[in-house]
C-alpha cells in the first residue's frame, strides 16, 4: 500500500487552483487551465460521459496510471464543495451529480460533521473531523492492501507533504503562469523532507513529474 498524489495539476509557478475559488469557479480564476491537459483525454472522456474517443497519447497513459489500484480516497473540504463552516442542510452531495468518479471509499476532511453519504457506483463520503492522521488511518482500513490518493485541494495536499506521508506525487506541469492562487510549494522543502525526482515524461499538454519521497 501506497499513499499519492496523482494527476496533480499545476503551474510553472507552482499554483494549482487560481484565486476566488467560489460555486461558479471551484478551481479559482483561470484554474481550469491548469487541466487543459486532462480534459481531451480518453479517461476524462468516459469518467464524464463525454466523447468515447479522446485521446490515447502520453497524457491519457498516465491519466489511466492514476487510477490503478485505488482503494481509497482523501479530499479537502474544498474538493467535496463550495460550502464554508457548518453545513446549512445535507443537499449538497458534490460537484460530480449521483455517481463521482470515486466507486471507493472517500474520506472528506472538515471541522463540521456530517453523517456519511452513499452514492451511486460505490462512492461512500465519510466526513473525517479528528485531522489527517484519522482520516489515514481510516482510509487504510478501508483500502486494504491497495494504494490511497489524495485527491486535494492545495491545502490538503500540503498537509500530507509536510508530515511526510505522501509516498510519491504525479504532478502534471503545465506551461503557463498563474501569478496568484495557491502555490503548492508554500511553507515546504521538498529536498528537506526527502523527496526527490523518480520519473520524467512529456506529454501532449503537460510535463509529467514523479517525485517519491527516499526510503
Amino acid at each position: 500500500m501506497k499513499v499519492k498524489v496523482l494527476c496533480f495539476g499545476i503551474s510553472l509557478d507552482g499554483y494549482s487552483a487560481g484565486p476566488n475559488q467560489d460555486l461558479q469557479n471551484p478551481l479559482g480564476v483561470g484554474g481550469p487551465e491548469i487541466l487543459e491537459w486532462f480534459f481531451p483525454t480518453q479517461v476524462f472522456q468516459r469518467m464524464h460521459g463525454g466523447s468515447q474517443i479522446g485521446e490515447t497519447g502520453v497524457d491519457n497513459q498516465m491519466a489511466e496510471r492514476s487510477f490503478e489500484n485505488i482503494g481509497a480516497w482523501i479530499l479537502g473540504r474544498n474538493m467535496f464543495g463550495p460550502i464554508r463552516g457548518h453545513w446549512p442542510d445535507e443537499s449538497w452531495k458534490g460537484w460530480w451529480g449521483d455517481e463521482p468518479p470515486y466507486h471507493v471509499p472517500a474520506f472528506v476532511l472538515t471541522h463540521h460533521a456530517r453523517p456519511t453519504l452513499h452514492m451511486q457506483g460505490g462512492t461512500d463520503f465519510h466526513f473525517v473531523t479528528d485531522g489527517i492522521a484519522s482520516a489515514l488511518a481510516q482510509a487504510k482500513a478501508a483500502a486494504g492492501d491497495r494504494d490511497i490518493r489524495i485527491g486535494g485541494g492545495v491545502d490538503t495536499v500540503r498537509q500530507f507533504l509536510q508530515a511526510r506521508l505522501v509516498d510519491e506525487i504525479h504532478l502534471a506541469v503545465r506551461p503557463l503562469l498563474m501569478g496568484s492562487g495557491e502555490n503548492l510549494w508554500q511553507g515546504l522543502d521538498m529536498r528537506a523532507l526527502g523527496y526527490e525526482i523518480a520519473e520524467v515524461r512529456q506529454g501532449e499538454r503537460a510535463m509529467h513529474v514523479i517525485v517519491r519521497k527516499q526510503a
